[in-house]
């Protein structure tokens, strides 16, 4: 039975008894299948780090990382065979800007006057395994409510729900009344002032206190807001933020513990602020020119464009009633820049790590990003490696995860069909391998 199914079955499950010894069914397979040797027969293999397909490889998993890749189809003696000998077999795929705690809708702008960090959490809990099961075996969170997806992490560690590797930043850090200010949108007698365990700051020392403030929590990296966003209530999608001394202060405390520091930016002066400083992520970047892509690459600066928000946003600001007005004017300006911005970067040389926002967009549908990115201009491979090779290098795993080689973590997935010839592949993963464990596998 595999973890899926096992899965499937405790979702279905009323009784709890039944339900007890089907978790008892689920640890023990979790704890036999990491203990089995396997050889993984795959039809080809994407190297990541060249960008090609492999013919006929075998892949051998003892303790749920590899240890060797062999040419040809064969298997050891006490090997359990895992036949993918028709299939296109990658590393697990790596979205490097999600939202597990949220879900866009409707109703999003009132949610947060009713619901608890329970409510999220146990959001947080099916859109994992929805994203697992879509093939992304590693994301980066970018801002949660009350750190849920801190302790979905951990929950996802210690093996009591199935879902990705989770690199979170726990919340987001803005500044008073800036894009991920909690309080924006409420009326003046519920605002209050937020601080920065809040995660809104004013000042160099409020900076490194919310940096430090991170650590306690227990984040993997820091999150900051430097310019407007699309949507958040308040008037400005692209203006600065963060003063240079606040930028300054969040990246060298930063760098204290070992933190990478990802930044929401839309406008160019916020931008480029940001990049001075020192951080290592830019997310969605809308209004960059060539300048600001000069200066990206002078300081190795990694871009993750998240086009499927993008698209999203675009498509929702038609919408009457959908967004209030203030974000659906927003929405409607911003949205459709995004690909032709994300065209000329990729041309230009800027690093390019894959992110799709999702939770702006739907969670289990990242793959669709892989479609936009080779719509803007993108080389499919160039596309996948965004996904994998370039990922692993963002988050400073790349000993670990982003490719299929010895002494890194069996995360591997498999498509039918050729992604160099059909990106869209992506979209239809039958396989899905974590740590050497099953938890898709073709009917």
């Amino acid at each position: 039975m595999t973890a899926s199914r096992i899965s499937s079955r405790l979702r279905q499950t009323s009784n709890f008894a039944c339900r007890l010894a089907y978790i008892a069914v689920a640890a023990l397979w979790g704890s036999w299948a990491q203990a089995e040797n396997l050889a993984l027969q795959a039809g080809w293999l994407f190297d990541s780090e060249s960008g090609r397909l492999l013919e006929k490889r075998t892949v051998h998993i003892v303790d749920g990382k590899v240890e060797s890749v062999e040419r040809g189809f064969n298997h050891r003696d006490g090997e359990r065979v895992i036949d993918l000998r028709t299939f296109s077999v990658l590393p697990g795929l790596m979205d490097m800007h999600t939202h597990l705690a949220y879900e866009y809708g409707p109703r999003t702008y009132t949610e947060t006057f009713s619901w608890n960090p329970a409510d999220y959490t146990l959001r947080a809990v099916n859109t994992a395994e929805r994203t697992l099961m879509a093939g992304f075996t590693t994301v980066r969170d970018l801002g949660d409510s009350g750190n849920v997806t801190i302790s979905l992490r951990n929950a996802i560690k210690r093996g009591d729900i199935p879902g990705p590797r989770v690199f979170t930043a726990g919340k987001a850090i803005a500044t008073t009344g800036g894009h991920a200010d909690p309080t924006n949108g409420y009326r003046h007698s519920l605002m209050g002032s937020p601080g920065p365990a809040e995660g809104v700051i004013n000042g160099p020392a409020s900076a490194r206190q919310a940096v430090r403030q991170r650590y306690k929590d227990g984040a993997d990296l820091i999150k900051i807001t430097a310019t407007g966003g699309v949507l958040s209530v308040a008037k400005s999608g692209q203006n600065p933020q963060f003063m240079d001394d606040e930028l300054e202060a969040v990246v060298a405390t930063a760098k204290d513990y070992g933190y990478t520091v990802a930044v929401h930016a839309h406008g160019q002066e916020g931008m480029e602020r940001a990049i001075r400083a020192g951080v290592d992520s830019i997310e969605h970047g809308t209004y960059m020119d060539d300048e600001t892509m000069s200066l990206m690459k002078r300081h190795d600066t990694w871009y993750v464009p998240t086009l499927m928000a993008g698209e999203w946003v675009t498509k929702k600001s038609a919408v009457d009633g959908f967004f209030p007005e203030m974000v659906r004017t927003k929405a409607a300006t911003i949205g459709p820049l995004l690909q032709d911005t994300f065209g000329r970067a990729y041309r230009t040389g800027v690093n390019i790590a894959f992110g799709t926002d999702s939770g702006v967009s739907r969670h289990g549908d990242n793959a669709r990003e892989f479609a936009l990115m080779v719509e803007g201009g993108m080389a499919p491979a160039d596309a996948i490696r965004a996904a994998t090779w370039n990922a692993a290098h963002l988050l400073n795993a790349q000993d670990e995860l982003g490719s299929i080689s010895p002494g890194k973590w069996a995360d591997i997935v498999a498509v039918v069909g050729n992604p160099l010839e059909d990106i869209t592949t992506l979209q239809r993963v039958r396989f899905v391998m974590k740590g050497g464990e099953i938890y898709k596998q073709p009917e």
